[in-house]
């Protein structure tokens, strides 16, 4: 069993509740637009942390512009601009549809987005909104759940409060 904290688009602001929120967490995975490496390294020191490079972010080898691995028995996809159920980002739905993981997370809307898609063998979509300060959304939302042996647990969106 494996508790996850997800955020995206902290565009260089780290809530200190997020501290709070992921304190029973094992992994925090970021969907990019952290902003400023500091976001970064701030949470990697609190857990182990998968994070993707955003449109604001220079890609590199601590922030790559996508991750893809396996854990608890499911294929997980980590990027930044992924689009939505069914309108994908035109880079990204060639390979969603030639190997369709089980988890897709992506952030860059900045809109909260927890969805199967049934055209494809029904993954989750799964976009937590952003957490930072900066951009049109009007409450700060990050989320938080329970991958166990294949199966997705204990979904909870969490807000952190207006802008």
């Amino acid at each position: 069993m494996t508790r996850i904290g997800l955020l995206s688009d902290t565009h260089g602001y780290l809530d200190p509740q997020i501290f709070t929120h992921f304190a029973d967490c094992d992994e925090i995975w970021h969907a990019g637009d952290v902003g400023i490496l500091t976001v970064a390294q701030q949470l990697r020191d609190f857990r182990p942390l998968r994070i993707v490079s955003g449109n604001i972010d220079q890609e590199s080898v601590d922030l790559p512009a996508n991750q893809r691995f396996t854990i608890e028995g499911l294929d997980i996809w980590i990027t930044h601009i992924g689009g939505t159920p069914p309108k994908y980002n035109p880079t990204v739905r060639p390979l969603l549809l030639a190997n369709p993981p089980d988890i897709f997370i992506c952030g860059h809307s900045h809109i909260l987005k927890v969805i199967r898609d049934s055209t494809l063998n029904r993954l989750l979509y799964i976009n937590p909104g952003a957490a930072g300060k900066t951009g049109f959304h009007t409450m700060r939302t990050v989320v938080r759940f329970t991958l166990n042996s294949g199966q997705v647990l204990d979904m909870q969106v969490i807000e952190l409060g207006k802008k």
